[in-house]
């Protein structure tokens, strides 16, 4: 590495986000940014350990310390050639992934991990600037059709990696828009969709095709694709969110966050709400469920100019650091504070909803928790007594995660499934002889970056599938990684 000491003289340092109060007025991106002195500090932190957890921690394999080593020499070209081998899209994944390369980081044994996330985005950005990410448009054509459904960061990434191969490709989006969940599950203060445009742009340029408001199995016909292309690839997600089929379920004003955040994604870009206006303006807003999901509908809420925001959570206040049961380089299962919960609103941990109250007109009023207490082994827990009580709301949001893809095209194409409702595959190929299937649909709901890394390893699959051979890389074996 070009500063073997660079951990011992800086510490870890991000840029400075807008303040609070000043970023909820609007819907934009409010990190900040270093000088490219700055970056290079932060990068001069990779330790050259010897063994990179971090790239075992990267579900993409990105990496990690060879564009580290790049940044710190001011050398933005190879940086951006290391890390496009193995991401196609760092553009989001160094705003939005959770970052388990951090997590794995070695130097995060006793001192505080390296800004990969941080560093990865401002490599991306740079590419921009210089002009490194443009359209190639001298791809050799194989001649073959491939059929993607889905333009979430699944479907796209085997889109990317499928027409570098020469394939012809056609991604079929059944909403008016691409880019599945980056596009309307994910807040533009997290990702504006700026950031999405500009990538789709230079894959349409080098001849990728993108057909908006295509609803396979209801507009395109299954049979059309299997007569018009040579095979076909599912993105489609997991997107059957989790119910709470208690008491009051069917009062007015409980949604499920995907669809408030829809419709709050709909009216950032102008575009019309065609269903009945899911709104947090002047409520006092519940949030059920403490994730990244949970945190987008806080966000939201403040935005929106809620009266007051509470989030619960079903399972026990996480330590604030590390325990003997939790060592590193394991996921750390700890207290975290999001952006959004830096913004306001209350916490609340251990939690259970009994019903939802009624106001005598058919709107929720309120929801009655009981406080709960987890067993040992965290398999169980019961209610702790004389802890009921009834928390007032106007609108309620769930945000408790996905249970399994819809199933419409699977059953239409008799594909074999699951237990838990995901499509079963052999690698990437499903039980029916062309038909590949990636991200979510194939593993259950996970993350982003996960979801490049499916679309990439599938993408491979099928290439092999047509050609007999594949020359892309893959995880296990790219240009860098050889």
């Amino acid at each position: 590495m070009g500063a073997q000491d660079g951990f011992l003289k800086h510490k870890r340092e991000l840029p400075k986000s807008t303040n609070p109060k000043e970023r909820v007025r609007n819907y934009k991106e409010f990190s900040g940014d270093f000088s490219d002195e700055g970056k290079k500090d932060q990068a001069s932190r990779c330790m050259d350990c010897g063994i990179p957890f971090c790239h075992s921690g990267c579900p993409l394999g990105n990496n990690i310390p060879d564009f580290n080593d790049a940044v710190y020499h001011n050398d933005w070209l190879k940086a951006f050639e290391i890390l496009s081998d193995t991401n196609n899209f760092p553009e989001f994944t160094g705003r939005i992934c959770p970052a388990p390369c951090e997590a794995s980081c070695v130097l995060g044994i006793d001192n505080s991990p390296v800004t990969i996330e941080y560093i990865e985005k401002s490599i991306a950005e740079k590419a921009y600037e210089l002009n490194y990410i443009k359209p190639k448009t001298d791809i050799r054509r194989t001649g073959k059709r491939i059929a993607i459904v889905g333009s979430g960061p699944a479907g796209l990434a085997a889109a990317d990696q499928l027409n570098k191969a020469g394939h012809q490709i056609t991604v079929f989006e059944r909403d008016d828009h691409v880019g599945g969940l980056l596009r309307y599950g994910i807040p533009d203060f997290k990702l504006e969709k700026s950031v999405i445009e500009r990538r789709v742009k230079v894959m349409i340029e080098e001849g990728v095709v993108f057909r908006t408001n295509a609803h396979v199995g209801k507009d395109i016909s299954i049979e059309d694709l299997k007569m018009n292309y040579d095979a076909q690839l599912l993105c489609c997600g997991s997107t059957v969110p989790r119910n709470l089929k208690i008491e009051g379920r069917h009062l007015k004003g409980i949604h499920f966050a995907m669809d408030f955040l829809k419709q709050q994604n709909k009216r950032v870009a102008d575009i019309d709400v065609e269903r009945r206006e899911i709104t947090s303006k002047g409520k006092k807003v519940i949030v059920i469920g403490g994730g990244d999901t949970g945190s987008d509908c806080i966000g939201t809420s403040h935005r929106q100019g809620a009266e007051s925001v509470t989030q619960i959570e079903l399972m026990p206040k996480p330590p604030s650091d590390r325990n003997d049961v939790n060592p590193w380089p394991e996921w750390p299962m700890v207290m975290r504070t999001s952006s959004s919960q830096e913004e306001g609103g209350k916490r609340d941990w251990a939690l259970m909803t009994k019903a939802f109250i009624d106001d005598g007109q058919g709107n929720v009023a309120g929801i009655n928790v009981v406080e709960i207490e987890w067993n040992a082994d965290m398999r169980g827990f019961s209610e702790v007594e004389n802890t009921e009580r009834i928390i007032p709301c106007d609108v309620v949001y769930l945000a408790m995660g996905f249970i399994h893809p819809e199933p419409g095209i699977i059953d239409q194409l008799t594909l074999d499934k699951e237990e838990n409702g995901v499509v079963s595959s052999s690698g990437y190929a499903t039980s029916v002889e062309g038909i590949y299937v990636a991200g979510d649909m194939r593993r259950g709901q996970s993350l982003v970056v996960w979801a490049i890394s499916e679309g990439r390893e599938a993408a491979r699959e099928v290439d092999e599938y047509l050609m007999g051979v594949s020359y892309l890389p893959s995880k296990e074996k790219s240009f860098y990684n050889v």
